[in-house]
């Protein structure tokens, strides 16, 4: 679900670029009402699980793949406005550093992953898992929210793909960037979505509340951990350490093709992508540390990487928004 440069016109990505701007600054505002100091780690964990789980790439069939987000999830613990800026921490994290993502289209990777999904994915599980629900209830509720989030997401992404035929071509009718109309793009993003990386959004975070809701339950209340977290720390480490895993997926998601790839398919790669598509170099472009030979190694050795600096931006920009309260008690929240 990463739309590349060269993907989205100007009229497109300019204008969810210059829109990102205001939904940034209102988290922050909301965050800086509602997220405790002893919250700040949970936020720092939260953004680095997202990237994390981002690295396993999950093929289907067709030769596409796709991976989970966590966005619901961080939702869920935090309110969506956290989960906003945790998960756009990452979305830009990974455009800078790895390439994951274009340059031109953060405000548009943001806008799906890191507003569309936890926001539609949070008030979905609200409304399933009511007012004094029992913790089977919120298990069902968080994979529900989790998968409507997520095709949310994805329906978004297609229709920012599909439009691009429309609003940018030339004289003759060849389209400048994402090639595919809306009847296309929409499905295609959609059908993949809802069918299999919907579900295994929904499961992890179902995975993820259960144990929560049986080890450190006032997690799920938006609370501070009434525990130490370190069996949290201790998971993280542990997907760390399994993300080659994601290599094993050797196909390319749907909007995410290399021009090469274009070119074999369509026998032209339109202008404005070819145009946009080398304006920015990653110091680690796909995950592969240049310095490293062994690919799985060098996987492992960016996922430390990615944490430490997405883990350490959410700690800093959380302790720079949390209030002084530690006393543990619930913070209000305004939705």
């Amino acid at each position: 679900m990463h739309i590349p440069d060269g993907y989205l016109g100007p009229q497109t990505y300019a204008v969810l670029d210059v829109a990102i701007i205001p939904i940034w600054t209102v988290a922050a505002v909301k965050v800086k009402k509602t997220l405790k100091a002893k919250q700040v780690p949970l936020m720092a964990l939260g953004a680095a699980f997202s990237f994390v789980i981002m690295m396993f790439n999950v093929p289907i069939a067709g030769g596409s793949t796709g991976h989970a987000v966590g966005a619901t999830l961080i939702a869920i613990l935090l309110g969506p406005w956290a989960a906003c800026l945790s998960v756009s921490i990452a979305l830009v994290t990974q455009a800078l550093l790895f390439g994951d993502g274009g340059i031109t289209a953060i405000g548009a990777n943001c806008f799906n992953m890191a507003v569309i999904m936890p926001f539609v994915g949070y008030y979905i599980y609200r409304l399933v898992a009511g007012k004094a629900p029992g913790l089977g209830r919120r298990i069902a509720a968080a994979g529900v929210g989790s998968w409507v989030g997520m095709v949310a997401a994805a329906t978004a992404a297609g229709i920012e793909f599909g439009i691009q035929p429309l609003i940018a071509h030339t004289a003759s009718g060849q389209p400048l960037y994402a090639p595919y109309p809306l009847a296309v793009a929409i499905p295609a993003m959609m059908i993949s979505h809802a069918l299999v990386f919907g579900p295994l959004e929904a499961a992890i975070t179902m995975g993820v509340v259960a144990v929560l809701g049986r080890q450190d339950s006032a997690l799920l209340e938006m609370k501070p951990a009434s525990k130490p977290m370190t069996w949290l720390w201790a998971g993280l480490g542990a997907a760390i350490l399994l993300t080659p895993i994601g290599l094993l997926a050797s196909g390319t998601a749907w909007g995410e093709w290399s021009a090469e790839q274009l070119k074999a398919t369509l026998g032209f790669v339109p202008a404005g992508m070819e145009k946009l598509g080398g304006i920015w170099t990653a110091a680690m472009p796909d995950y592969a540390p240049t310095f490293i030979k062994n690919p799985y190694v060098g996987y492992v050795v960016a996922a430390v990487v990615g944490c430490a600096i997405i883990g350490g931006v959410a700690w800093g920009l959380g302790k720079l928004l949390s209030h002084g309260s530690d006393d543990g008690t619930a913070a209000p929240h305004t939705g």
